[in-house]
């Protein structure tokens, strides 16, 4: 367990002392704040000119007007190039310079290198959406109220999230064990039962946040997000772990990405309601956002899709490896 915390902290320090990770955020944090401003233009607009749904917009999934429209063809196009540029360099660039066989001589199974390499590429592509946080209070019309609603359990709560924090960082940095397992659980099930308890219930909520929209289309969308990064990293992941060169590794991943996006393309031309139209649905993902997540709907179909395409090319992560082994 220790060889696998290892990998993982190493694969994700690693995003902050290469060029690739840092590429990939700034061209992240273009594309979506250019969607922020689009979505806040549409929103302050005078005349019939607006958006229904701001997470439309927000994700690439809106029809109307032209430009938001373009803006979705763009972010999807992009989409699958970001994440390609995060998992390129996971296993190409150690078979690129050999140290693939010190990794696979190493006291660590083959699916514990896999586990920690894509959960590091995960958590660094979770850390791409945390800025975009900023913009709920404007899209959703957000407002907190604070109060001094101290309790048992909003007192738990209070203690618990600072202690969690500092577990974590303690965890990304080697830390000492004591302070990782020890404060940083402590932390997590004191913030955890707190917060459920002083929510569930106490009358008064130390913060309490009202939305001027339906907050549904918030969490399904970013719900939606992850699961679909995670096909699209455990995908890109794959790919690496079949070529040497990183700039292949990205190529092959966007190509094998686009498969998941272009058939959005084909619903201008396809009945609504035939089979083929369906199939499109099913395997579109700009279609789900359109139709589904951006709405504050779920749908089981798509969530089959992400869970099912990740497990399985998490799989066929591990035999490459175990067949490099025996080779």
């Amino acid at each position: 367990m220790h060889a696998t915390t290892s990998l993982f902290r190493r694969e994700f320090a690693a995003y902050f002392t290469g060029p690739a990770g840092y590429a990939a955020m700034f061209g992240f944090l273009v594309l979506t704040g250019l969607l922020f401003n689009l979505n806040l233009s549409l929103l302050t607009h005078e005349g019939p000119v607006g958006v229904e749904y701001p997470m439309q917009v927000m994700f690439g999934g809106a029809e109307s007007p032209v430009v938001a429209l373009v803006a979705g063809v763009l972010f999807w196009g992009l989409f699958p190039a970001v994440t390609g540029m995060l998992t390129m360099r996971l296993l190409a660039e150690e078979r690129g310079t050999g140290s693939i066989e010190l990794l696979l001589t190493a006291p660590i199974r083959d699916w514990q290198v896999v586990a920690a390499k894509f959960v590091a590429c995960f958590g660094f592509y979770l850390v791409l959406w945390l800025p975009t946080l900023l913009y709920l209070p404007v899209l959703a019309d957000l407002r907190a109220e604070w109060r001094p609603a101290f309790t048992v359990w909003s007192v738990a709560m209070c203690v618990g999230l600072p202690m969690l924090v500092a577990g974590t960082i303690a965890f990304l940095r080697d830390g000492p064990g004591w302070l990782v397992y020890g404060v940083g659980l402590a932390g997590l099930a004191a913030a955890g039962v707190g917060g459920y308890m002083h929510y569930t219930r106490d009358a008064n909520h130390v913060l309490t946040l009202t939305a001027g929209i339906d907050p549904n289309p918030v969490w399904t969308s970013y719900l939606g997000i992850a699961l679909a990064g995670a096909m699209f990293l455990a995908l890109g992941l794959f790919v690496s772990s079949l070529v040497k060169s990183q700039l292949e590794a990205w190529m092959v991943s966007l190509l094998l990405g686009l498969v998941f996006v272009l058939p959005g393309l084909l619903r201008w031309v396809l009945e609504p309601g035939s089979a083929g139209y369906e199939a499109m649905y099913f395997v579109s993902v700009p279609e789900h956002f359109r139709r589904t997540f951006t709405r504050g709907q779920l749908d089981t179909r798509p969530l089959v899709l992400y869970a099912t395409v990740t497990l399985f090319c998490l799989f066929l992560t591990v035999r490459s490896l175990e067949a490099r082994r025996l080779r």
